[in-house]
């Protein structure tokens, strides 16, 4: 080997190393996206938003019902707080109907269809009755039950439709009568039609309208053929438009959507352009809690049917955006839960309830927007209204018994659930050693998946 030009040994050249791979960040959108959809893919991800989003609705919709009915109270000469109270009483007693609902068994549920069912066409029909039935805002909906307590039976016969019209499809489902059409429509829509006759003799085409969803999404999820549908919803259109041409009210109902005067001519659409100058007058956060000037009488049904109008106006757009999100979220929730389940019957009840939630919050959501006509249906959970409340906390149970009841929700619940006070067999308490609570979680396999968690 050659010497340097020094003499002295030649000098060693350094290897070059390949340059070490330098970590790729990964997109922080995408990031956040992947661990969104591991969230969403989670067993009990149904269950909590069901849960949530229901508490959340039905607390907020209490604040925003003291907040929109203390001047209407003070102007009946009533204490500030009389519908809060009531209110308050009406969803203490839906909390205990959605936490039994939620813990009864399918089988149960679905042996309670036809006696619900039965009850709500016998008060229905006694609504009618002379000296009896009570007439609201022009509707001979309601029943009296003394003092200042009303019951309006015709929100009850939506849950009646639900869970009848889920046993009688399921049942046929399970024989495999639902390709032929007349199983399909018989008695499904001659009973929705007594449900729909018995409404509308009061008046109240808003309920009406709800229960056609209700129905509409029935036989959709049943697989009704297109054919079959069309007709369907075309002779429920010709209905409505006769029963909307006969009258003068409704006829002005239509005539007031987009309407920016509170007298459009002969129309007056008073209600509808005050709703709009509260969701417009709230921008981005609201006026602040209470500081409502449009329920000073101006707004009528501030705390019922307007009372999204109200929200906007003290809590802005960002109140209204939160409530229309745990809406979606609610919807979403109902609709995974419909089409995970193996069970025909919860398929059909979970859709139906989904179906009658979502669609009395789009139309009223929409009235106050002044996107639709004025139905005089409440915003659900929401609105003031404890004939409306509880049979839709009762439907929100359901949804949350049916989420539980998934195979997936149940084992991961089972992991979470602590079983305290089990103790190792053997020995005195000294010779034991440190006391272990012997858990569920403590049995369960390290390398469970996360989807379990």
């Amino acid at each position: 080997m050659p010497g340097s030009r020094t003499g002295g040994p030649p000098a060693q050249r350094a290897v070059r190393r390949p340059p070490a791979p330098q970590r790729v960040r990964d997109n922080p959108l995408r990031l956040l996206h992947r661990r969104a959809r591991k969230a969403w893919d989670r067993p009990l991800t149904a269950y909590y938003l069901i849960l949530g989003g229901s508490l959340l609705i039905t607390v907020l919709g209490l604040v925003m019902v003291y907040s929109a009915s203390q001047i209407t109270a003070l102007q009946m000469a009533l204490p500030g707080s009389f519908f809060f109270r009531k209110q308050f009483l009406a969803a203490s007693i839906g909390a205990g109907l959605l936490l039994l609902a939620s813990r009864m068994p399918v089988k149960l549920h679905r042996a309670l269809a036809y006696p619900i069912l039965a009850g709500a066409v016998f008060l229905m029909a006694l609504v009618q009755v002379p000296g009896i039935g009570v007439a609201v805002n022009g509707n001979q909906n309601w029943l009296s039950l003394g003092g200042s307590f009303q019951i309006q039976p015709s929100e009850f016969g939506k849950l009646a439709l639900v869970l009848w019209g889920a046993d009688l499809i399921a049942r046929k489902h399970d024989k495999k009568l639902l390709a032929q059409w007349k199983h399909m429509l018989v008695p499904l829509v001659p009973v929705a039609f007594l449900l729909l006759g018995l409404i509308m003799l009061g008046g109240d085409m808003g309920t009406a309208i709800i229960l056609t969803a209700i129905l509409f999404g029935l036989l959709w999820l049943a697989g009704a053929p297109t054919r079959l549908f069309v007709g369907v919803l075309s002779i429920a259109a010709t209905i409505g438009v006769i029963l909307i041409k006969t009258s003068p009210n409704r006829m002005a109902r239509l005539s007031c959507i987009g309407a920016t005067e509170p007298q459009s001519g002969p129309v007056d659409c008073w209600q509808a352009v005050h709703g709009i100058y509260a969701l417009a007058s709230g921008g981005i956060f609201g006026s602040g809690l209470g500081a409502s000037v449009e329920k000073w009488g101006q707004l009528p049904e501030a705390h019922t049917d307007f009372i999204f109008a109200v929200t906007g106006e003290e809590l802005g757009l960002a109140g209204t955006l939160s409530v229309l999100a745990l809406f979606a979220a609610l919807g979403y929730a109902g609709i995974r839960v419909a089409g995970r389940t193996e069970d025909p019957f919860v398929r059909y009840a979970a859709g139906g309830v989904t179906t009658w939630i979502v669609a009395q919050a789009v139309i009223n959501i929409g009235a106050v927007l002044g996107l639709l006509p004025i139905a005089g249906v409440p915003l659900p959970l929401f609105s003031y209204g404890g004939s409306a409340l509880l049979p839709t906390m009762f439907a929100i149970g359901l949804l949350i018994a049916f989420a539980r009841d998934e195979p997936a929700a149940r084992a991961a619940l089972a992991m979470r659930q602590p079983r305290f006070g089990r103790k190792r067999a053997g020995g005195s308490a000294p010779d034991r050693g440190p006391r272990r609570w012997n858990t569920m979680r403590r049995r369960a396999s390290a390398a469970r998946t996360s989807g379990e968690r």
